[in-house]
């Protein structure tokens, strides 16, 4: 199994905090977002690359598990981890505190390959995937 991790960092600006100065629940999705992208690049695989291979990759499923909430400027490290990648694309994500390192949120998220003529759900990851993975691992 191959490791391929991604960690991008952070400060959780004014418009993303509420009337406590912690980051709303829902902008978490938006910091993981960030984190798989960069995840994604690392084996040439972002949003536009998913598109010209001609195959949409729509989340399916979401978890978070808040531990601590994050505030107004605080520095955050948000890590995105593949753990699978052959039927589906399944990223794990932490939320760390950048200078303390303690963690404040995990999570995942599962994404299907969607050929995006059809629009028929591809029960395998596509060839092209697996490739881009196995060129990434071997650079």
């Amino acid at each position: 199994m191959l490791e391929l991790v991604a960690s991008v960092e952070l400060e959780v600006p004014f418009h993303d905090v509420d009337a406590m100065n912690v980051a709303w629940h829902g902008h978490y999705l938006k910091y993981f977002e960030l984190a798989r992208c960069a995840l994604l690049r690392r084996f040439d695989y972002d949003y536009p690359q998913m598109q010209t291979s001609g195959y949409l990759w729509p989340i399916v499923d979401c978890h978070l598990k808040y531990v601590r909430p994050a505030r107004y400027g605080q520095r955050l490290r948000v890590t995105a981890r593949l753990l699978e990648y052959h039927n589906r694309l399944r990223i794990g994500y932490e939320i760390h505190d950048r200078d303390s390192g303690e963690r404040l949120t995990k999570g995942s998220t599962i994404q299907v390959a969607v050929d995006a003529t059809t629009g028929e759900l591809q029960f395998v990851s596509p060839a092209i995937v697996l490739a881009r993975l196995e060129q990434a691992c071997a650079d």
